[in-house]
């Protein structure tokens, strides 16, 4: 039992990982596999391999991410396209099917992030080093190409292997708030020639990009994500994870090139996983929340009615839209990795796509290694690395830990808010009203932007109401935090 005075935040996200099935830490067969690598292969590539280091590739990322999966490129074309090259870190140069590093991989198939602990799916000496697209080292990328047009249509070009370099690791928060005029620049983007105007015409093709993805349909959702800060194995404090045009720049060229990379693949009549999200079973649902809101959506599923009445929401409501944008992501169903073979493709409701599937974090998720293999197979003209019935059984496998990773995450929030709030029983705090049903009532402090159940009086309160609550109890066990209502 968790006695939340003395909680040992490590200590309990090991547990926790464990308790849902996965692995803390990595056989000595991987780490002998992972030691032996050749740290110097990137100086003894041939000619197959585009050299592309002089390009002014940047990265984007956490202040603290190491594992770092993606660089970006942009040059403005001829008829006003932007030509976007995004290199992602090619994993599989070190990491071969069905190695003991690969074994373990497809076990987990995805890293953890707990707030206070990292679990990697890939060793460190892999995936903060010899397979991350970090600053100011030559690294295996697969680059891939596509043209933004005008209008924020995508234009898909080529796949290729290459050696990058990345010239700028760079910051959300700090590229963010530049980009929408809220602060400086940051010091390194005055320090590299070029790099303003290459971080200016990332964030053009990317207002492009949204732009067409918004009037084809796709969703604009805005969950709030919180984080603890902590320092010194003490949380200090929670933060909310705010939408930026840096994270935007990240999202749309991710976007671009997981679809750029699905077609590919299709083209060639190659089996693969892809990623979808499935058209509502709850559509009577959603059209009863958008009811409430004075909006009246088509009798069947629509993308684009339901794009349009977020767009709305998020205009005229936006302290309740996080909470409006949970609602609705979860009466649209998560998403789900599933074997595609040419088949009537499922789609992706929520990017009104009909053929997507993950590329781009290979160093984080295991799906997005196995689309790689399948990528460099067809450059090679070779033959699938995978059977249809191992893609299946890996999609099904990357679904259910990818469902078990987001509890883990949500527990591990919970404790470390049960942390910050010790000692504070009794005291009052201002709070908005998130959920209201049978289930229960919930509601989301202000400061800290920390979320529980009000437990007493909650006789006629509404989602979006603001109110006062005390809080009376902590259960650490169950990752509990209890209110009253007081006002």
């Amino acid at each position: 039992m968790l006695n939340f005075q003395k909680i040992n935040l490590r200590t309990v996200a090991n547990t926790t990982v464990e308790n849902y099935g996965f692995e803390t830490s990595f056989p000595r067969t991987v780490i002998a596999q992972v030691n032996a690598l050749d740290s110097h292969a990137t100086e003894k590539v041939g000619s197959s391999i585009k050299d592309l280091k002089n390009l002014l590739w940047s990265s984007i990322d956490n202040s603290d991410s190491l594992d770092l999966d993606q660089l970006e490129y942009c040059e403005r074309g001829s008829n006003d396209e932007i030509l976007v090259k995004v290199a992602i870190a090619d994993v599989d140069a070190y990491v071969p099917k069905d190695s003991a590093t690969d074994i373990f991989a497809q076990n987990n198939t995805t890293s953890l992030y707990t707030g206070i602990s990292m679990f990697p799916m890939l060793p460190n000496q892999l995936s903060q080093n010899l397979t991350s697209l970090k600053a100011n080292e030559d690294r295996f990328a697969i680059v891939i190409e596509f043209s933004v047009q005008s209008n924020g249509e995508v234009k898909p070009g080529k796949i290729y292997r290459a050696i990058v370099r990345n010239k700028a690791k760079l910051v959300y928060e700090e590229v963010g708030a530049w980009l929408e005029g809220k602060g400086k620049m940051p010091k390194i983007v005055g320090s590299v020639d070029g790099l303003e105007a290459q971080l200016r015409l990332q964030h053009e093709a990317s207002l492009r990009l949204e732009k067409y993805r918004s009037n084809e349909g796709a969703l604009k959702l805005q969950t709030l994500e919180a984080r603890a800060v902590i320092q010194n194995e003490v949380v200090l404090d929670f933060i909310v994870i705010e939408p930026n045009p840096a994270r935007y720049i990240i999202e749309s060229f991710m976007i671009g090139a997981n679809g750029v990379v699905s077609e590919f693949l299709k083209s060639a009549r190659v089996p693969m996983i892809q990623r979808i999200v499935r058209t509502p079973k709850y559509w009577e649902e959603i059209v009863a929340v958008a009811n409430t809101h004075g909006t009246k959506l088509p009798v069947v599923p629509n993308a684009k009615a339901l794009a349009a009445f977020l767009a709305e929401q998020k205009r005229t409501n936006r302290p309740m839209f996080p909470d409006l944008s949970l609602t609705i992501v979860k009466l649209l169903g998560p998403g789900e990795y599933v074997m595609y073979d040419q088949s009537k493709p499922i789609g992706h409701f929520c990017l009104a796509v009909d053929s997507y599937t993950h590329a781009t974090a290979p160093n984080r998720r295991y799906v997005d290694l196995v689309i790689q293999r399948l990528v460099k197979a067809v450059l090679r003209k070779a033959a699938s690395p995978y059977s249809k019935n191992e893609l299946s059984e890996i999609a099904i496998r990357c679904t259910d830990r990818q469902k078990e990773a987001k509890k883990v995450q949500r527990f591990m929030i919970k404790v470390e808010a049960i942390t910050l709030l010790t000692g504070k029983i009794g005291q009052t705090f201002n709070a908005l009203v998130t959920g209201a049903s049978d289930k229960g009532v919930y509601a989301r402090l202000t400061s800290p932007p920390v979320e529980g159940r009000i437990v007493r009086g909650t006789n006629g309160l509404k989602v979006g109401q603001a109110v006062k609550v005390r809080l009376i109890s902590l259960e650490p066990e169950q990752a509990h935090i209890n209110f009253e209502r007081i006002a």
